[in-house]
C-alpha cells in the first residue's frame, strides 16, 4: 500500500512539471523570437567589400602566397651549395692482408672519410641572389596587379548591384505614379469625363510596369549572386542596400593619368622587374665562362696504422664552348623579349587608359546634360501635363507620355552615372591606385 501511495505522489509531481513546462513554453518561445536580427552591413559601400576580399578571396590569397614564396627564395639563392660526404673503402676484399671481404669501415685495408665543399666562381652567388630578388619583386608586382584587377571587378559588380537596386526603386516609384493615375482615371470615368479605353489603358500600363519590376528584381538577385561569387560567399548571402557612391571627381587630365600609370601601374612594374631579372640572368650566364671550385678534406685510416689527412683543391674546366655560347645567346634574346614585353604592356595600358578616359569624359558630359537640363525639363512637362489633365485640357495619353518620358530620363541618368563610374573604376585600375 505504501508503495502504491509513493507511486501516485511521483505521478502527481511529474504531471505538475509537465503543466509548468507547457505554460512556460510560449513565454520562452516569444522571448527567442523577439531577439532582433542585425541587418547585414556588407555591401553598403565598396570599401567594406574590398576589405572583405583582401582577407577572404581565395584567388588573391594564392597570389599573396606565391609572392611570399618568391621572397623566401631570395635568402637561399645566394647560399653555398651543400657539402658532400664520402666514405671510400680501400681493399675491401682484404686480399693484401689475407682476410675476408668486408664493407664495414675499419675492417678493410684502408678507410677514407672525405668532405667536399663546392664553391661557385667569384660573383656568381651574388648574381643568383640579385636575380632571385628581381623575380621576387616581379611576383610582388604581379600580386598587386591581380589585386587591382580584382578590386576593379568588385567595383564593377557593386555598381551593377547599385544600378539594379536604384532601377527597382525607380520602377516602384513609376508603379506608384501609375496607380495614382488609375485612381484619377476611374474617378473621371465615373463622372463621364473619360472613356473606358482610358481606364483600360491605365490598367495595361500598370501591368506592364509590374512585369518590368519583376525583371528588375530578377536582375538585382543576379547582381547579388555575382557579387557574392567574387567575395567567395554563398550566392544567396544577404547584402546591405547600396548607399550612394562618392561624388565623381571634378576633372581628370589624361597626361597626368598616363604619367601616373607609367610609374604606379603594377603590370608595368612586373614587366620592368622581369627585364631586370633577365639582365641579371644574362650577366650570370656570362660568368659561366669562369670555372667553379671545390675544396675537400680527407681523413685516411689504414687498418692497424696511424691515420693521415689530405687536402684537395678542385677546379672545373669550362671546355663546352658551344653549349655555353648557346646559353649566352639565349640569355641575350630573353633580355630582348623582356624589354619588348615591357614596352608592349606600356602601350597596351596607355591605349586602354585613353579608351577609359574618353568613356569617362563622354559619360560625365552626358550626365551633366541629363541632370542639369533634360530631367528638369521632363519634370516640368510632367507637372504641367498633370495640371492640364486635372482641368480637362489634355487627354490621358498626354499625361501617360509625360510620365513615361520622366521615367525614361531618370533611367537614362542612372545608366549614364553607372557607365561613367565604371569608366572611372577602369581608370583607377590602369593608373595603379591601390585600395
Amino acid at each position: 500500500m505504501k508503495t502504491l501511495l509513493a507511486g501516485l505522489r511521483s505521478l502527481r509531481a511529474a504531471a505538475r512539471l509537465v503543466v509548468l513546462a507547457a505554460s512556460l513554453a510560449p513565454v520562452f518561445g516569444h522571448a527567442q523570437s523577439s531577439v532582433p536580427v542585425e541587418p547585414p552591413t556588407l555591401g553598403a559601400d565598396v570599401v567594406g567589400l574590398l576589405a572583405h576580399a583582401r582577407t577572404n578571396n581565395p584567388s588573391f590569397a594564392a597570389d599573396r602566397a606565391e609572392a611570399a614564396a618568391a621572397r623566401e627564395r631570395v635568402g637561399s639563392a645566394g647560399a653555398l651549395p651543400d657539402p658532400n660526404f664520402q666514405v671510400e673503402l680501400m681493399d675491401f676484399t682484404n686480399r693484401m692482408r689475407g682476410g675476408g671481404t668486408s664493407v664495414i669501415p675499419g675492417e678493410v685495408g684502408e678507410t677514407r672519410y672525405r668532405v667536399i665543399q663546392p664553391l661557385p666562381g667569384w660573383g656568381k652567388r651574388e648574381l643568383d641572389e640579385r636575380a632571385a630578388g628581381a623575380r621576387a619583386d616581379q611576383a610582388g608586382a604581379t600580386r598587386d596587379a591581380a589585386w587591382l584587377s580584382l578590386a576593379a571587378d568588385i567595383k564593377a559588380a557593386w555598381l551593377r548591384y547599385y544600378a539594379a537596386d536604384r532601377e527597382a526603386v525607380l520602377n516602384r516609384d513609376a508603379l506608384t505614379l501609375l496607380q495614382g493615375l488609375e485612381e484619377i482615371t476611374l474617378s473621371r470615368y465615373r463622372l463621364g469625363l473619360l472613356p473606358q479605353q482610358a481606364v483600360l489603358r491605365a490598367q495595361r500600363e500598370i501591368t506592364s510596369q509590374r512585369l518590368a519590376l519583376v525583371a528588375v528584381e530578377q536582375r538585382r538577385r543576379s547582381t547579388v549572386a555575382a557579387l557574392n561569387g567574387i567575395l567567395a560567399r554563398s550566392p544567396d548571402a544577404p547584402l546591405a542596400a547600396p548607399q550612394d557612391p562618392l561624388p565623381l571627381p571634378p576633372g581628370l587630365v589624361l597626361a597626368d593619368l598616363a604619367d601616373r600609370a607609367r610609374g604606379a601601374n603594377p603590370a608595368i612594374a612586373a614587366e620592368t622587374h622581369g627585364l631586370a631579372a633577365a639582365q641579371i640572368e644574362r650577366d650570370r650566364t656570362w660568368r659561366d665562362r669562369y670555372p667553379d671550385f671545390s675544396v675537400g678534406l680527407t681523413n685516411n685510416r689504414p687498418r692497424g696504422e696511424d691515420q693521415s689527412w689530405d687536402l684537395m683543391f678542385e677546379v672545373t674546366i669550362p671546355l663546352q664552348q658551344s653549349a655555353r655560347r648557346a646559353r649566352e645567346r639565349e640569355a641575350v634574346l630573353m633580355v630582348s623579349a623582356a624589354d619588348a614585353k615591357r614596352a608592349a604592356a606600356e602601350s597596351r595600358l596607355l591605349g586602354e587608359l585613353g579608351t577609359a578616359y574618353a568613356a569617362f569624359t563622354s559619360g560625365r558630359e552626358t550626365l551633366q546634360l541629363l541632370q542639369g537640363t533634360l530631367r528638369p525639363q521632363a519634370e516640368a512637362t510632367r507637372d504641367a501635363t498633370r495640371a492640364a489633365f486635372s482641368t480637362g485640357r489634355v487627354d490621358f495619353d498626354a499625361v501617360l507620355e509625360a510620365e513615361r518620358q520622366l521615367v525614361d530620363t531618370r533611367m537614362a541618368t542612372l545608366t549614364a552615372e553607372v557607365e561613367t563610374r565604371l569608366a572611372l573604376a577602369e581608370i583607377e585600375k590602369l593608373a595603379g591606385e591601390m585600395q
